[in-house]
C-alpha cells in the first residue's frame, strides 16, 4: 500500500451543511497542479460556531479556510482584521492567516468578474447592472461593482427596505429598481437561490422574468446546481449571451488559493475537476 506523505500545509472550508462542498475538490486540483503537497478538509460548522473555527486555525495550523453559509457575518466580526472588500458588507467567504495574524476577506464580487473578463471580456466599468437578490452573495457583487466603477447599480428584492439596502453598498450609483426595468441594463444577474435543484426553491418563480431580456444583454445565474436553470436558458432563449455560476465558484475559489499560496491558480485544471461532476448532479 502507497502511503501518502504528510501535508506541508492544511487548508479547509466551513460551513453547514457541508458535506457536498466542492471546495476540497477544486483546492485539491489546485495543489496537484501547482505541485504542492497541501491538504485541504471540510468542517462542518453550525451558527453559532465561529470562536471554534478560529480557534480550530491556531490548533491545527491552518493556512487558510472557505467560509459558507451560514457563518460569513458571524466571522466578520471574529477575525483580526478585515479588508476592504469584507468590512463593507460585513460578510467573509476566505480567512487567511499570516504570522498568526487572521483576517477575513470576499472574493466573491471579484471572483465573478474575473470569470466574465474570462469568457466574455466583460469588466465592470461603465456598466449598467441590475441584481435580483439582497442575500451575501449579491451584497458582494453589488459592493464590487460600486468600488470599480460601474456606471449603475440596481437591486431587485421582494423587501423594498433589503433592496434598499442592499443598493446602498454600491454608493451613489446604486439604488432599488423594478423588475419591468430589465431590458435597460447591460448585465442581469440572478442571485437568488431561485432554480438550485434540490432545494425549496427549485420552481419558484424567479424575481426578474428573462422574458423581458433580449439580445444586446448579458445575463448571470449564480446557481450552479444544474449548470444551466431554467431562468438561464429562458434568457438564452431570449437572445441575451448567457453565463452560469459555476465560473464565479471557481474564480473566487481561485483568488483564495493565490491568497494562500502566493502562485497564480490554475483555473483549466480547477474547472476540469468540477466540471463533469456538476454536469452529472453527482454530488
Amino acid at each position: 500500500m502507497t502511503m501518502r506523505p504528510t501535508p506541508d500545509r492544511l487548508v479547509g472550508v466551513v460551513g453547514s451543511p457541508i458535506a457536498h462542498s466542492l471546495s476540497p475538490l477544486l483546492h485539491h486540483a489546485a495543489f496537484e497542479a501547482m505541485g504542492l503537497n497541501w491538504a485541504s478538509a471540510r468542517f462542518d460548522v453550525g451558527a453559532g460556531g465561529g470562536a471554534s473555527v478560529l480557534a480550530a486555525i491556531s490548533t491545527l495550523g491552518l493556512r487558510g479556510v472557505s467560509v459558507t453559509m451560514p457563518l460569513k457575518a458571524e466571522i466578520a466580526g471574529l477575525v483580526d482584521v478585515l479588508d476592504s472588500s469584507a468590512a463593507k458588507t460585513m460578510s467573509v467567504n476566505t480567512i487567511s492567516v499570516d504570522d498568526g495574524v487572521i483576517t477575513g476577506t470576499s472574493t466573491d464580487g471579484a471572483g465573478l468578474f474575473a470569470s466574465l473578463r474570462r469568457t466574455m471580456g466583460l469588466s465592470p466599468e461603465g456598466l449598467r447592472v441590475l441584481i435580483a437578490g439582497a442575500g451575501g452573495a449579491s451584497r458582494s457583487v453589488i459592493a464590487f461593482l460600486g468600488s470599480h466603477g460601474a456606471r449603475e447599480v440596481a437591486v431587485v428584492a421582494r423587501a423594498p427596505e433589503a433592496a434598499r439596502s442592499a443598493a446602498s453598498l454600491a454608493g451613489e450609483v446604486g439604488r432599488p429598481a423594478e423588475p419591468v426595468e430589465a431590458p435597460l441594463f447591460d448585465l442581469v444577474i440572478n442571485a437568488t437561490p431561485v432554480g438550485m435543484s434540490g432545494t425549496a426553491t427549485a420552481t419558484a418563480a424567479p424575481l426578474i422574468d428573462p422574458t423581458l431580456l433580449h439580445a444586446d444583454q448579458v445575463a448571470v445565474d449564480l446557481v450552479y446546481r444544474p449548470l444551466r436553470t431554467p431562468w438561464l436558458a429562458a434568457a438564452e432563449a431570449a437572445g441575451a449571451r448567457t453565463e452560469g455560476g459555476l465560473g464565479m465558484l471557481v474564480h473566487q475559489a481561485a483568488l483564495a488559493l493565490e491568497v494562500w499560496t502566493g502562485h497564480e491558480a490554475p483555473i483549466d485544471d480547477m474547472l476540469a475537476a468540477v466540471e463533469p461532476i456538476v454536469a452529472a448532479g453527482s454530488w
